[in-house]
C-alpha cells in the first residue's frame, strides 16, 4: 500500500510517497481503508519539530532524538472498514466511519485501530472529506466547552476562531445558546459570520483584551495573547479556556484556578466514541458543519503542508487519499 512517510525532521520536502506493507487487523482490531485525511498544524509542528523549549527535550525523547520514530503523520480520517478481527462485534465490513488516530498515522491507504477506539459511523449528510475534519477539532472544542460549562445567554469569545478547533468551538458555543465573538485575521472574518459568529474582531487592528469588553468565557486556541489580559477581560466567575496549552500556561492556569475566582480550563482532551457519536448527531441535525478551505491529492501532501504553514487556511485542509 502507499503512504506518505517522513524519515527526518524538516521542511515539507521531507515527505515522500512510499510503498509499505499493508497491515492486518488483530483479533480486537478493525482495518480501515482510508478515503480522506487532514493536514493540521500539529502535523506540521511534528514534522519540523518546532516546539517550545520547555517541551522540546521530553518530546524529542518521546518522538525520536535524531530522526522520527513515528514516520507517518495525520491525526484524523474517514474511510470504510475493510475487515475486522475475530472478536469485533460492534463494527463490520463495509461500515463507513470517521475517527481520530491513536496518535498519528492517517497519511496512508490503510490503518488498523482497536475496536474500542473512538470510531463512529460517518454522518449520512457528509462526504468522507467533510467527515475527516471533524474528530480532532470537534472533540477538542466539545470537551473544553463542556468543561467550561458554557450556558445559554453567556458571552463567549473564541480567539483563533477560523482554525479547526476554533471553527467547531464557534458552532458548538452557538448550539449551547451563547453570544459568540470570533477573533482572527480580516480575510477570515466572513467565514466566521457564515458559521454563526455574532461578532467578529480582526486581531491585527484590535486587541480584544484592551477594548474594555468583558466575556463569560474566553476560548483561546492560539496561546499568543496575554494570559493576564485574558483574565482581566473576563466577567466575575468567568472561565479562560486554553485549548492548546503550553507548559507555562498549565502552571499559571493551576495557580489562578486555585487562587482566583476566575477559572482557567486547560489540559488534554480525551477522545471518546460517545462524544464522536454526539457530534455526528449534531451534524445530521444541521447544527454544526465542517469548514474546508482546500483539498489536496495524496501525491501533493507537501504542498498542503506549505499552505497550512502559511497561516492562511480557514478551517481545514483535506487530503483525498483516493
Amino acid at each position: 500500500m502507499k503512504a506518505i512517510v517522513y524519515e527526518k525532521y524538516g521542511s515539507p520536502d521531507v515527505l515522500r510517497l512510499k510503498e509499505i506493507e499493508k497491515p492486518s487487523p488483530g483479533d480486537n482490531e478493525v482495518l480501515i481503508r482510508i478515503r480522506a485525511a487532514t493536514i493540521t498544524p500539529g502535523d506540521c509542528e511534528l514534522r519540523t519539530f518546532k516546539f517550545s523549549p520547555l517541551f522540546w527535550l521530553p518530546l524529542r525523547l518521546a518522538f525520536g532524538i535524531f530522526k522520527p520514530r513515528i514516520k507517518i503523520l495525520g491525526q484524523e480520517l474517514a474511510g470504510e472498514i475493510e475487515s475486522v478481527g475475530s472478536n469485533v462485534k460492534t463494527l463490520k465490513k463495509g461500515d463507513k466511519v470517521f475517527c481520530p488516530t491513536k496518535l498519528f498515522g492517517a497519511y496512508t491507504q490503510y490503518v488498523c485501530l482497536p475496536c474500542t477506539h473512538a470510531i463512529a459511523t460517518k454522518p449520512s449528510n457528509m462526504s468522507f472529506g467533510e467527515a475527516a475534519v471533524v474528530p480532532t477539532g470537534g472533540l477538542n472544542a466539545l470537551y473544553f466547552l463542556r468543561k467550561a460549562k458554557v450556558k445559554s445567554g453567556e458571552k463567549v469569545l473564541v480567539n483563533g476562531a477560523a482554525g479547526n478547533i476554533g471553527a467547531f468551538a464557534v458552532q458548538l458555543a452557538k448550539y449551547y445558546g451563547a453570544e459568540v465573538t470570533g477573533v482572527d485575521s480580516a480575510a477570515k472574518l466572513e467565514a466566521l459570520r457564515m458559521i454563526g459568529a455574532d461578532h467578529v474582531i480582526d486581531y491585527t487592528k484590535e486587541n480584544f483584551t484592551k477594548n474594555g469588553k468583558k466575556y463569560d468565557v474566553i476560548f483561546d486556541v492560539t496561546t499568543k495573547i496575554s494570559f493576564i489580559g485574558c483574565l482581566r477581560s473576563l466577567n466575575k466567575n468567568g472561565r479562560f479556556v486554553i485549548a492548546t496549552p503550553a507548559l507555562l500556561d498549565m502552571i499559571l492556569g493551576l495557580c489562578f484556578s486555585v487562587i482566583g475566582k476566575k477559572r482557567v480550563v486547560t489540559g488534554l482532551a480525551p477522545y471518546k466514541k460517545e462524544d464522536l457519536d454526539f457530534l455526528k448527531e449534531l451534524i445530521e441535525k444541521g447544527k454544526i458543519k465542517s469548514v474546508i478551505d482546500r483539498r489536496y491529492s495524496f501525491e501533493n501532501v507537501a504542498e498542503g503542508h506549505r499552505y497550512v504553514e502559511s497561516g492562511q487556511k480557514i478551517g481545514n485542509v483535506v487530503i483525498d487519499v483516493e
